[in-house]
């Protein structure tokens, strides 16, 4: 079988101005991934969801199919103008687990929503990063672990990775991820 592009999801506000920070931080991680050979998901929206995708459409290596979009409705037109793949899961926020069970989760900002996410990311066992330098949740939580649970012994610096850069986060992306490969099997008793 032929390797697999990894799926990266971006999670952040879904309000932010086009001349703010994190649009240009989604935006600019949105290109960084498809030219590092990743492909794009995220919840499908506007705002971090909007720009990372046009981002990934900005890249030199975008095909069509690298950017998928979880939306919360069963109306795909609910989808903005960059998603190449809409899934319409008619699970409102509960879809946000879908979106967190990617290889990775990368957030930028980010009200309630998005930390229910990180929650699920972490719970889920994905390679999880934030961007310290852009407010809201994602602020909060780069650098620390969301709990005290230990995922990857084998891993003992497991946290929420801070960056501040999109070439920061591919880089850590590309050191780490092969390392978060355990998948959520249910919840233990113990």
């Amino acid at each position: 079988m032929a390797d697999r592009r990894k799926i990266v999801s971006v999670i952040g506000n879904k309000r932010i101005k086009k001349d703010g920070i994190r649009y240009q931080l989604a935006f600019e991680l949105g290109k960084a991934l498809v030219d590092a050979g990743y492909r794009v998901q995220s919840g499908g929206l506007q705002g971090v969801m909007k720009a990372v995708m046009a981002g990934a459409k900005a890249s030199k290596n975008y095909r069509e199919g690298d950017t998928v979009a979880l939306v919360p409705s069963f109306d795909t037109e609910t989808a903005n103008e960059h998603a190449d793949i809409v899934i319409p899961t008619g699970l409102d926020m509960m879809r946000n687990a879908m979106v967190a069970n990617a290889y990775a989760v990368i957030g930028i900002g980010g009200g309630a929503g998005t930390m229910s996410e990180y929650c699920y990311a972490w719970s889920l066992n994905r390679l999880v990063i934030a961007f310290a330098n852009s407010g809201g949740w994602s602020a909060k939580v780069a650098g620390t672990k969301i709990d005290d649970t230990d995922r990857y012994p084998e891993i003992p610096e497991d946290k929420v990775y801070a960056v501040t850069t999109a070439k920061e986060a591919i880089k850590i992306l590309d050191e780490k991820i092969d390392l978060y490969t355990k998948r959520h099997s249910g919840i233990s008793p113990l």
